[in-house]
């Protein structure tokens, strides 16, 4: 994932950063009091959903005595913790300034401490979202999940403390660790049935 992330940072991709920081400037500009309002509370809800999420699931396995629903839960927290470890490792790799650092006119709307690559944010409901939509693939977890999901992303845009690209790279990372996590639970699963049977 970080081998990706780095095709996306290369040199010559100048007139893309350009680009990217315009793209920042014209989300960041347009304010009004709801759409602050709105991406305030979608940024703020990270923390509670990615938590609340599991929590949820596993508790009513445990009250279901479903022991999937217990294991989808495990995988949920097994993703956000790989998305964290690749997140937190790429902030440190590449040391790309916030918007509201390099740019006087975007405004910071938002806290936003550290490196602005990838979304810390985004990974982690991007994760939740995907794993959610692995473990129930149904249109109506699914829509919901990623709707949420997005909307994170362009609050941290919004709210000047991200670029357009550390969003997607973010989207990237978070989906990523999700499905990674789903695989290996899969073939984990599968080992396990045939030493059983």
């Amino acid at each position: 994932m970080i081998a990706l992330m780095t095709i996306c940072m290369l040199p010559n991709c100048i007139c893309a950063q350009n680009k990217d920081a315009k793209l920042a400037m014209s989300i960041n500009e347009k304010q009004t009091s709801a759409k602050t309002h709105y991406c305030k509370l979608s940024a703020n809800s990270v923390t509670l959903v990615n938590f609340g999420a599991p929590l949820v699931v596993f508790s009513a396995g445990v009250i279901k005595h479903d022991k999937k629903m217990q294991k989808d839960a495990a995988d949920m927290m097994g993703a956000f913790a790989l998305s964290s470890v690749v997140t937190h490792l790429a902030k440190n790799a590449f040391h790309k300034e916030r918007p509201y650092e390099r740019y006087s006119q975007i405004t910071k709307r938002s806290s936003g401490g550290g490196y602005s690559f990838p979304s810390g944010h985004t990974s982690a409901a991007f994760t939740t979202a995907t794993s959610i939509s692995l473990c129930y693939p149904k249109w109506y977890v699914i829509a919901p999940a990623y709707i949420w999901a997005g909307s994170v992303g362009y609050s941290r845009v919004y709210q000047g403390v991200h670029y357009p690209s550390d969003v997607l790279a973010g989207a990237v990372v978070g989906a990523g660790s999700a499905w990674i996590t789903y695989k290996i639970q899969k073939w984990m699963d599968k080992k396990q049935s045939h030493k059983t049977s």
